[in-house]
């Protein structure tokens, strides 16, 4: 892949994922989170699912074995419905606030890897989560005579929700199936749609009064389509080139997008106390990727 091409996925991939935390707000105005959640996974996963058989092989899209299902489920489960919560979150506090949280899911993803993985942390990288941990408290900033004020709690949601897509992350990759990644995330996408419209259906969610605006249908449209299901075609992409640490990077530029984007669609105002927390984050994502960037930058094999 040429740089120039590369360059411009990269930043198609950052604008895709960035715009999206925005168009959750939008669609919020007239959706219930978590319908609107499922909504969105069902439009990406009928879209990688046709891909998927168009263009790979029966065994490559279709699940057969153990670990094959074991990746979808664990998948559906934690890539798609605990990242919902990000969706509830979203109806107290602003897009770009919910961004910055969310660029924790590579330090998260280190973390459960220890844990699922049986994977070894150096002393720099648990001072690279802690470092981490401590940009998610400057940019909540929790009051101690005020720790469940809404939006308070839906910061912890974000948190929640990053937490989940890394586990889930982590748990498909134990797994180790033998399907290809659009097959295998179609399938997520799909299962983790039918727990949320469960979970909508039980928590008296239902669907609006009156037929949404144009603004939210292209918000919906957006979701599923060109920031779901063609970003992670991206992803995948960027991820085979040049594997996870470079790709990885984009968590990174994902919230200036949505930032910028929410300030100028949205009117949305952002703190300088929650800029210098996305930093902490970032330099905690350094510390944690430190072997694998000076690896890089020697021009050594990296591990990610």
């Amino acid at each position: 892949m040429s740089r120039l091409r590369a360059v411009g996925l990269f930043v198609l991939l950052a604008s895709l994922w960035g715009l999206s935390f925005p168009a959750i707000s939008v669609g919020l105005a007239s959706l219930d989170p978590l319908l609107f959640a499922a909504i969105r996974y069902d439009i990406a996963a009928v879209l990688l699912l046709v891909f998927s058989m168009l263009t790979l092989d029966t065994h490559r899209w279709i699940p057969r074995t153990r670990n094959d299902v074991g990746a979808v489920a664990s998948g559906g489960l934690f890539l798609v419905a605990g990242n919902s919560l990000l969706f509830v979150a979203q109806q107290t506090i602003p897009s770009g606030v919910a961004a910055i949280l969310y660029s924790l899911i590579p330090l998260l993803t280190t973390g459960f890897a220890v844990v699922v993985l049986h994977e070894r942390l150096s002393a720099v990288q648990l001072l690279g989560i802690a470092v981490g941990l401590l940009g998610v408290a400057i940019v909540a900033r929790p009051d101690p005579n005020a720790l469940l004020a809404a939006d308070v709690v839906a910061k912890g949601l974000v948190v929640v929700a990053a937490a989940s897509v890394a586990l889930g992350g982590v748990l498909v990759q134990r797994f180790g199936p033998t399907l290809a990644d659009a097959g295998t995330t179609g399938w997520a996408m799909l299962s983790g749609a039918l727990v949320l419209h469960g979970a909508s259906l039980v928590t008296g969610e239902g669907l609006p009064a009156a037929v949404p605006s144009e603004e939210v249908l292209f918000a919906v449209s957006y979701l599923g389509v060109l920031a779901t299901a063609l970003a992670f075609l991206v992803y995948f992409t960027l991820l085979g080139d040049y594997g996870p640490l470079q790709t990885n990077l984009v968590s990174y530029l994902v919230p200036v997008v949505a930032t910028v984007a929410g300030a100028a669609l949205l009117g949305e105002a952002v703190t300088a106390a929650t800029l210098v927390g996305f930093a902490v984050i970032f330099l905690g994502f350094l510390l944690v990727q430190f072997r694998s960037i000076r690896a890089y930058a020697r021009g050594e094999p990296t591990s990610g």
